[in-house]
């Protein structure tokens, strides 16, 4: 699942899950620290939490640009935009770990509390991103339409053994509109993946429209008018992004804007996997 609706209202699952993650195990170290009745020690237990899981982000973060530095640099004001997923999870992992084991060898009577507070939250995490990811996804067999020739096709058809990106849009979304022109360039420049561009919900009409007020040239664009193929990948909201290798097999996925340099990150892996 990588999406939930609120109302209106669409919010990605992982840092959700995160964010409980970090909130439940600051609570239980707290709680943990306060048996002898000591509020500072308490405080300081729940502090060391989450302080952790900001260290842990900002170095997932650095880790992930330095890895693709080349491709922030060409886009310096990107390595802000943390709507793009990047994260390298093992060094921030490493970083929070090593702060908390810090904590402990500095206040030993919140060395059992930590450990406790993040072991059932780390718990909660694994048992939260399996059920909700759940296997490997291959790719959606719901019927589409192609919008230059009209005909039905799935997925795979469209895909014709190539590694894809699925982008599922619609022209009243704005983070769509946004990340738009990134992809469409994408789609010009690559050569060994596709890119279908599924729209979810709009008549040819509407569609035809859009592409032309924007000077947008995609290719591949299909019409998914019943809406169905976003509760299919388990998301239920836009813009949705998949990556799919040659055997039709998922490998990638993000909810929300894409920039270039998080795109190209996702290519190579794409790229790698085959």
């Amino acid at each position: 699942m990588l999406s939930i609706s609120i109302g209106p209202v669409a919010l990605p699952v992982a840092p959700l899950i995160l964010l409980l993650a970090v909130w439940g195990s600051s609570w239980l170290a707290s709680n943990l620290a306060s048996g002898t009745g000591d509020k500072q020690r308490a405080g300081a237990a729940g502090n060391a939490v989450l302080n952790a899981a900001l260290l842990g982000l900002l170095a997932a973060r650095l880790a992930h640009l330095g890895l693709h530095a080349d491709l922030y640099l060409a886009s310096p004001w990107s390595a802000f935009d943390i709507r793009d997923g990047g994260w390298h999870a093992a060094t921030g992992a490493v970083v929070g770990a090593a702060w908390l084991l810090w904590r402990g060898v500095r206040m030993p009577a919140l060395l059992w509390p930590l450990a406790g507070g993040v072991l059932a939250g780390t718990a909660f995490w694994l048992i939260a991103s399996v059920t909700t990811s759940g296997s490997a996804q291959m790719l959606p067999t719901q019927p589409l339409t192609e919008l230059d020739r009209g005909i039905s096709v799935t997925l795979l058809q469209a895909a014709r053994g190539r590694p894809v990106v699925v982008n599922l849009w619609a022209s009243w979304c704005g983070p769509c509109r946004e990340e738009m022109p990134v992809l469409a360039a994408a789609q010009q420049r690559e050569s060994s993946v596709g890119f279908l561009f599924v729209n979810q919900g709009e008549p040819d009409a509407t569609v035809r429209a859009y592409l032309a007020d924007q000077g947008l040239p995609l290719r591949e664009v299909l019409l998914d008018t019943g809406s169905k193929l976003g509760p299919a990948v388990g998301s239920r909201g836009l813009p949705t992004t998949l990556f799919y290798d040659a055997g039709g097999r998922q490998v990638d996925a993000h909810f929300g804007v894409l920039n270039a340099a998080a795109l190209e990150s996702r290519l190579r892996t794409l790229r790698a996997a085959q």
